[in-house]
């Protein structure tokens, strides 16, 4: 048989030791895999390649299309973004897939609750799209972005990946009643996707009660379904309840290229100790084998790493440094354990996984009507808000649009409300047209500008839209 080839990147700090360890046990199997090393992260960084990932690992994954990898660090004073994300923005794996479950051998405060969920965290979009700006000097901006497209992707694959391991639940969790546009398009997405899987129970949960009830009752859960930040925050939680990071591994799955890597980072500190658990990265790689239809490899190394856990042979991150085992004896006992059952552990069956197609338009949503009724003009300034107020009605008087209002943070300062608010130099300024039958006109809006610049600074504006007849935009706190 042809070997399959896999882009292997080691990674940074205890990267090289835990990718050492999966590669050795997952070729003891007899799996016929070709590994390619490549570089990415802090090394590279290093070298001046300022997104951390160069061209000839770019090149490897554009042919192989599947990656192994361990953790990568990004140095303080060299590259600008984390060539984590940047992996998997390239590759769009939309789908960060972390499953969590309760292990033999490994003590925990929740033992003996039987937990073992799956958190889908959506992987390329919301604030980890990393848009900011400075819109004063004292205060940031950082663009949320939520699409119905990839809440759509994200949510199918929920359900999907529901279905490939016999699960019966998916649970989504939003900030939907606060962030209603945004975190709510998560939401609305749930309600018409789930009539399609009526086969899954589906349920919508707020994902500050989620956090509540993980820690208060984690064995409620089957798949939780998230965006970016919540998923990233919440998955790291769910992993302490078996044990911690070393044991909490991830997929990053996309359409076209898929990548497998531990949750946890390149703990530098630890490096070349040959003291660090590799169950995370190993247990990606286990995944991995699934992904390319290796079930028979795949389930002989997770009983081999259940058996060797219930042997008591654990790394120091759960037994500590007396008791603990160095890496490579932890590695050499799972490949002895090769071919052994677990007698506590019983592996699910697998189905291979169907990835979730959606139509291949930009356009994903069309709104049949359209108007643009106004628009949020934001502006830097160190007056108060009355003077500001008075100041910006005068200079825009004649024109077809009309001041309602001036928030500060989202709250309105103007007209006065009686509202006591700590202001900052950053405001809001939002304009409606006079005559609301009327729609703005580019021309309009940039008249506008211009009035508004002869007063202030201006940092950005935001169209006020009506999609299908409904306001596209959100009120500030005390706004009519």
């Amino acid at each position: 048989m042809a070997k399959r080839k896999v882009t292997l990147i080691p990674g940074d700090g205890i990267g090289q030791e835990c990718t050492d360890a999966t590669r050795k046990i997952i070729d003891a199997t007899g799996v016929q895999i070709e590994w390619e090393v490549r570089y990415a992260g802090e090394s590279v960084f290093k070298q001046g390649v300022a997104s951390g990932v160069p061209r000839e690992t770019m090149d490897s994954i554009k042919e192989t299309r599947l990656v192994l990898k361990g953790p990568l660090g990004t140095p303080i004073g060299y590259g600008e973004k984390s060539a984590n994300v940047t992996l998997r923005k390239l590759y769009e794996t939309y789908a960060n897939i972390r499953p969590v479950r309760e292990f033999p051998g490994v003590t925990t405060p929740y033992s003996g609750r039987g937990i073992d969920l799956v958190v889908v965290r959506e992987n390329v979009e919301d604030l980890y799209a990393g848009i900011e700006y400075m819109q004063t000097p004292g205060v940031a901006e950082t663009l949320k972005l939520i699409s119905r497209k990839g809440s759509e992707k994200i949510i199918r694959m929920a359900f999907e990946f529901a279905r490939s391991e016999g699960r019966k639940k998916v649970h989504v969790a939003s900030k939907a009643n606060i962030m209603k546009f945004s975190e709510g398009m998560m939401k609305r997405t749930l309600e018409d996707v789930a009539k399609e899987y009526p086969d899954i129970q589906s349920e919508h949960i707020i994902v500050d009660n989620c956090a509540h009830q993980l820690v208060k009752k984690p064995e409620q859960f089957d798949v939780i379904c998230m965006t970016n930040m919540n998923g990233d925050i919440l998955s790291d939680l769910t992993s302490a309840l078996v044990g911690g990071l070393g044991f909490a591994p991830s997929a990053n799955l996309g359409n076209e290229v898929a990548i497998f890597e531990a949750v946890h980072g390149s703990a530098p500190k630890y490096a070349g100790k040959n003291v660090i658990n590799p169950t995370a990265v190993l247990l990606s790689g286990v995944a991995m084998l699934r992904y390319i239809g290796e079930f028979e490899a795949a389930s002989k190394i997770e009983n081999a790493v259940m058996v060797t856990l219930e042997s008591g042979c654990i790394t120091r991150d759960i037994l500590g440094d007396a008791k603990g085992v160095p890496t490579t004896r932890y590695a050499e006992t799972i490949i002895s354990n090769l071919g052994k059952q677990s007698q506590k552990w019983k592996v699910r069956e697998y189905k291979p996984i169907k990835m979730p197609q959606v139509r291949p338009v930009q356009d994903f949503v069309v709104a049949k009507t359209r108007k643009t009724v106004g628009v949020d003009v934001f502006v830097e300034s160190a007056d108060g808000p009355e003077k500001m107020g008075k100041a910006i009605e005068q200079a825009v008087a004649g024109s077809p649009l009309n001041l309602k209002m001036i928030d500060s943070r989202g709250t309105k300062v103007y007209p006065p409300t009686g509202a006591i608010t700590d202001n900052t130099d950053a405001f809001r300024c939002r304009f409606f047209m006079k005559d609301a039958a009327s729609e703005m006109t580019d021309a309009q809006c940039f008249d506008l500008i211009g009035r508004v610049a002869g007063k202030y600074k201006w940092t950005h504006i935001e169209k006020l839209h009506e999609f299908d007849g409904k306001p596209a935009y959100t009120k500030a706190q005390g706004e009519d």
